[in-house]
């Protein structure tokens, strides 16, 4: 089993409350391959919701309490990120989970890549919450753009 982004899926819990949909990551849902997680949502936002970042650091930043997950607004969204983060990781653990797809760029999600924090469309290397959580327990996570489809 793999734990997989729902956005990547084709569930509609993208902040703007459309999906990432990839085609070949469905097939491993129709396959009974994967598990489907919204780390935003288990967190406890809405879907739609207002755009969050990480600002001045990524997602290992967030854990360790030197940076927030900001939206838009200026509100500061942390400690849902960092809840949905800790569900999607007992999520995981339950079903001994070891690989996961996550969504790049996300702030939750991002594998390798993440936005700025500036609201620009500016990247940046680095991980989402939910990511470095899950490389602190031993979960190798992927992106939409970097996993191999015949490995899972």
């Amino acid at each position: 089993m793999i734990l997989i982004s729902a956005c990547l899926a084709g569930v509609n819990c993208k902040y703007n409350g459309e999906n990432n949909l990839n085609e070949g990551i469905k097939r491993l849902i129709e396959d009974r391959k994967a598990i489907l997680v919204c780390p935003e949502q288990l967190g406890g936002l809405a879907t739609p919701r207002v755009p969050a970042e990480i600002v001045k650091g990524e997602g290992k930043d967030v854990l360790e309490g030197k940076c927030k997950v900001m939206n838009k607004d200026g509100e500061d969204k942390t400690n849902y990120f960092i809840k949905g983060a800790k569900e999607a990781l007992e999520i995981a653990k339950m079903y001994h989970i070891k690989k996961a797809i996550l969504k790049e760029r996300s702030p939750s999600c991002g594998c390798g890549i993440i936005y700025d924090g500036s609201f620009k469309g500016n990247k940046r290397n680095g991980d989402g919450v939910t990511t470095a959580l899950f490389n602190q327990h031993g979960i190798k996570v992927y992106n939409e753009n970097n996993y191999i489809h015949g490995e899972f």
